[in-house]
C-alpha cells in the first residue's frame, strides 16, 4: 500500500481509468461479437465507431484499429455486406453568427505571402565556386610530393 499522499491519490486514479478503459474494451468486444453473428452494414460501423474512440482516448494505437478495421472489412466483403455510404445532412442555416468576447477582440490574422525563390540567371549559372588560394596552394604542393 502506498504510504505517500501522492502515491494514494495515484493509486486512486489507476483504479478509475482501469475500470474506464475495461469499460472501453467491454463496449468494443460487445460490438464485435454482434458484427460476427450478423455481420451488417450497420453493425461494421459501429465496431469501427468503437475502435476509433479507444484510439482518441488512448486505449489502443492508430495502426492497431487500423490493422482491425482492415480485417473487420475482410470479413464485410467476403460476407457480401455492402457499406453504407456516409450520408451528409447539411448543416442548419443560422440566423446570425454568434460572436464572443475573445472573436470581436482580435483581428483576422492574415498569413503572409510565401517568398519565391529568385530565378537564376545565365550570370549566375556560369559562375565556378572560387577557391581559396591556401586550398590549392597545398594541392600543388601534395602533387609534387607524389610525383
Amino acid at each position: 500500500m502506498p504510504i505517500i499522499k501522492s502515491a494514494k491519490k495515484a493509486a486512486r486514479q489507476a483504479e478509475k481509468r482501469t475500470e474506464h478503459n475495461k469499460e472501453i474494451k467491454r463496449t468494443i468486444k460487445a460490438a464485435l461479437k454482434e458484427f460476427k453473428a450478423k455481420p451488417t452494414a450497420k453493425s461494421l460501423a459501429k465496431v469501427q465507431s468503437e475502435y476509433d474512440k479507444a484510439v482518441k482516448k488512448g486505449l489502443i494505437k492508430k495502426n492497431t484499429a487500423a490493422r482491425r478495421k482492415a480485417a473487420l472489412a475482410k470479413i464485410a466483403k467476403a460476407a457480401g455486406t455492402k457499406p453504407a455510404a456516409a450520408s451528409k445532412k447539411p448543416a442548419a442555416k443560422s440566423k446570425a453568427p454568434v460572436k464572443t468576447a475573445k472573436s470581436a477582440a482580435k483581428p483576422a490574422a492574415k498569413k503572409p505571402a510565401a517568398k519565391k525563390a529568385p530565378a537564376k540567371t545565365a550570370k549566375t549559372a556560369a559562375k565556378k565556386p572560387a577557391v581559396k588560394k591556401s586550398v590549392a596552394k597545398s594541392a600543388k604542393a601534395s602533387a609534387k610530393k607524389a610525383k
